[in-house]
C-alpha cells in the first residue's frame, strides 16, 4: 500500500485499525516527511526576504536536504510496512520438516533484518534534517521560527520512533546477524537529541 496516496483521514483511520500495518514505523517516516515540508515552508519565508538575507544561504542549503528527504520520507513510509508484512509471509511458510523449518528461520530472520534496516533509513535521514534547522532557526524568517521547532520536534521523533522499530526487530536476531546495527542506532539516537535540544533552545530564544 502507497500511503501516500491516501487522504489524511483515510491514513489516520488506517493507522487507528487492528490491521497491523500501518504502524509506528510508518508513522515515524510520515512524521518526517511533515518535518522536511515545513523545513520547506520556511526555507521559502526566508529565500529572497531582504530582511532575512542572513538567512539565505542556510535556507538554501536547508530547503535542498528537505526537498529530497521530503520525496525518500513517502518512499520509507511504504517500505516500511511493506517490510513488516514480509515478516509476516515468511512465518506462513510450511514447516513440516527440518528442512523446512530451517529455510523458514532463515527467511524470517532475513525479513527482520531487513525491517530493521528500513526504519534506520529513516533515522538516518531524520538526522540528516536535524542537522540543518540549528542554523535556520537561528536565521531564518524570524515570523516562521515557531515552525522550525515543530519541524525539529517532528524530526526528533522520527528518529526515535524509527528505532523503536530498529530495536524491536533486532532483539529477534542472533548477534552475528546484527553487526554495527544496534551501536550505530544508538550512536545516532544520541546525536539527534543534542541537534533537537539545540534548535529548540534558539527557537525559545527568539520567541522571547
Amino acid at each position: 500500500m502507497d500511503w501516500m496516496d491516501m487522504s489524511l483521514r483515510d491514513f489516520q483511520s488506517a493507522l487507528a485499525s487492528s490491521s497491523p500495518t500501518p504502524g509506528g514505523g510508518t508513522a515515524s517516516a510520515i512524521a518526517l516527511g511533515q518535518a522536511a515540508a515545513l523545513t520547506c515552508m520556511v526555507a521559502d519565508l526566508t529565500i529572497g526576504k531582504e530582511k532575512w538575507k542572513d538567512g539565505w544561504g542556510c535556507a538554501e542549503k536547508a530547503q535542498s536536504v528537505a526537498i529530497s528527504i521530503f520525496t525518500k520520507s513517502g518512499s520509507l513510509a511504504k517500505e516500511d510496512s511493506d517490510s513488516f508484512e514480509l515478516v509476516m509471509d515468511c512465518f506462513k511458510m510450511p514447516k513440516s520438516n527440518d528442512e523446512e523449518k530451517q529455510q523458514r528461520r532463515d527467511a524470517i530472520r532475513s525479513a527482520t533484518l531487513h525491517a530493521a534496516e528500513v526504519p534506520y533509513e529513516t533515522a538516518k535521514l531524520a538526522f540528516e534534517l536535524l542537522e540543518v534547522l540549528p542554523e535556520l532557526a537561528k536565521k531564518g524568517n524570524g515570523n516562521a521560527v515557531s515552525d522550525v521547532g515543530v519541524a525539529s520536534l517532528l524530526a526528533s521523533a522520527a528518529v526515535k520512533g524509527a528505532l523503536f522499530n530498529v530495536d524491536i526487530n533486532l532483539g529477534s536476531l542472533p548477534e552475528d546477524m546484527v553487526g554495527e546495527l544496534s551501536e550505530n542506532s544508538k550512536q545516532l539516537l544520541e546525536k539527534s537529541r543534542l541537534l533537537s535540544k539545540e534548535s529548540i533552545q534558539i527557537v525559545r530564544e527568539r520567541l522571547v
